[in-house]
């Protein structure tokens, strides 16, 4: 079988961090809105909110920094940065914006040709 004409760029250490916190906030939402229901809908419990807030919260915020950070790492522009940022508001929008910066290879490390030269 032969191997992939284009294949796919490795991602780097922060490349894999911002996907795995981006798959976590989305799936923390998940949860918040299905305690909302469970809430709001149904009144049965609030124990869905109370246990996916909290987590959301914390993942929300983890999310918009490590974003920064690869932003900076990876020296995404302004307009890059800022739908990376918005993807957390929508609920799962995380997961579209992580799939896409992936496939346009904004996760990974820059090739060889690109990376500064080492101070020796």
């Amino acid at each position: 079988m032969p191997a992939p004409a284009h294949p796919k760029p490795a991602l780097s250490r922060w490349g894999r961090a911002f996907a795995v916190v981006a798959w976590i906030e989305a799936f923390t939402w998940a949860g918040l809105l299905v305690g909302m229901f469970l809430k709001y809908v149904t009144e049965t419990t609030e124990a869905g909110v109370w246990l996916f807030g909290r987590l959301h919260g914390g993942a929300f915020v983890a999310y918009g920094v490590v974003a920064l950070i690869v932003a900076v790492q990876h020296r995404w522009g302004w307009w890059r940065t800022l739908v990376a940022l918005a993807a957390a508001v929508p609920p799962l929008a995380t997961l579209p914006a992580e799939w896409w910066l992936r496939r346009t290879g904004h996760l990974s490390d820059a090739p060889a040709q690109e990376q500064a030269p080492a101070v020796v």
